[in-house]
């Protein structure tokens, strides 16, 4: 299975390979990394602020999961419907249009008026980061598509050091201020979109005959649902660990802050190690066993990090489990982009969207299965290991597939 990192075909991949290992190959994947790390800083936006605007409207708890759920649709339309136009007007179209989304919601945040303004920009936000995400990808893996897994594992690096960064300065350096806040991410979402002007990217992928027909093909392929259920499983258990870990940590009797230390310092750090970690596998490990061994370990220390109330322990498995967890994301979409040489860009934004529809799901799954009772989260978040299982299957049925 090898192949699967370096055999692809077709008009985007042929015209990339004379671009790799070029003063230009190097400019075009800062720019895909630009792109990562200012949606990296945009996801981290909502849990930083959202206590603030809560405080300033008198939002209710209803009204704050109606503005992450905004968010998150955001995010699915804007992945699923940008695929055709990557791959018929060019990556570099997709990352400027969602950058300008982005730029219009954060210099509105400080303007808005309540409830109702707050969750149509953050919409908006969700837009352009789904737009962002899905561009940036398919452009790191156009311009290196001899080692494609390499390249979107490392630019996929920095949608982790951006979301480190957001609540860093807002605690740090704004005293959270998040006015400040986001008028700061605003400027330099205007600064990235300036650099991508100025940069040359590689022409559309686009084939022959309209969008319709060239996307016929793709959608009648087992191996684009597979991929999509599979990063389903991960978005949903990766989001699992984000939003419920902590309050789990802390039903077990441990405190406050030392949870949301082994949250960040933990399992945020596990997945930036494990990402730059993994990097030079892919020279002797094609990327459908990497993943396989990643479901395998995310299936054991998921389990393993809920039986523990020892904060040292805890944090020990959470950091192992963010290692296991850090190539699925990039690996996935490595894998999609070979399988789909053509129309790259649809083919991404669709497993991309089934992953988004994780990110809607997953808590209230688990919220469903907690209840009221903090102490039953830990039951709840069992949901991360069976799912890890389930991607096991899944990847036999993916390396069955691309045979």
């Amino acid at each position: 299975m090898r192949s699967t990192e370096n055999t692809s075909t077709g008009p985007r991949l042929s015209s990339a390979r004379s671009l790799e290992r070029t003063p230009a190959a190097v400019l075009i994947l800062l720019a895909a990394i630009l792109a990562i790390f200012v949606y990296g800083m945009i996801a981290a936006m909502l849990g930083t602020i959202l206590p603030d605007l809560s405080d300033r409207f008198k939002l209710t708890p209803t009204q704050n999961g109606t503005i992450a759920t905004a968010q998150a649709i955001g995010l699915m339309i804007a992945s699923l419907a940008v695929g055709p136009l990557l791959d018929t007007q060019g990556d570099k179209i997709g990352i400027l249009l969602g950058l300008v989304f982005i730029a219009i919601a954060l210099f509105g945040l400080p303007r808005s008026g309540g409830f109702g303004s707050i969750t149509l920009l953050m919409f908006l936000l969700g837009v352009g980061g789904g737009i962002v995400v899905t561009a940036a990808n398919a452009l790191t893996s156009a311009v290196s598509p001899d080692h494609r897994a390499t390249a979107l594992n490392l630019v996929n690096l920095f949608f982790g050091l951006g979301g480190l960064l957001t609540p860093f300065i807002s605690a740090n350096l704004f005293n959270r201020n998040w006015v400040r806040l986001c008028y700061t991410i605003a400027v330099l979402t205007v600064v990235v979109g300036v650099y991508q002007i100025t940069v040359p990217m590689p022409a559309p992928a686009g084939g022959s005959g309209s969008i319709f027909t060239q996307a016929g093909p793709i959608l009648s392929r087992p191996i684009l649902y597979l991929l999509g259920l599979f990063l389903f499983l991960y978005i949903s258990c990766e989001v699992g660990v984000w939003n419920w870990l902590a309050r789990h940590l802390i039903a077990q009797g441990i405190p406050e802050s030392r949870a949301l230390n082994i949250l960040s310092l933990g399992f945020a750090l596990g997945l930036l190690v494990g990402r730059v970690a993994v990097s030079p596998v892919f020279k002797s490990v094609p990327p459908v066993t990497v993943l396989l061994i990643a479901s395998i370990a995310m299936a054991i220390t998921t389990f393993l990090m809920l039986q523990t109330d020892k904060p040292g322990t805890a944090a020990g498995l959470v950091f192992i489990a963010g290692l296991a967890m850090a190539p699925v994301f990039p690996t996935t979409l490595a894998i999609t982009a070979s399988a789909f040489p053509q129309m790259t860009g649809t083919a991404l934004g669709f497993v991309i969207t089934c992953g988004w529809a994780g990110l809607a799901v997953s808590s209230r799954i688990i919220g469903a299965i907690a209840g009221p009772d903090p102490r039953r989260i830990r039951k709840a978040l069992l949901v991360l290991p069976a799912f890890s299982v389930l991607m096991i299957g899944l990847n036999v049925a993916i390396w069955i597939s691309l045979r």
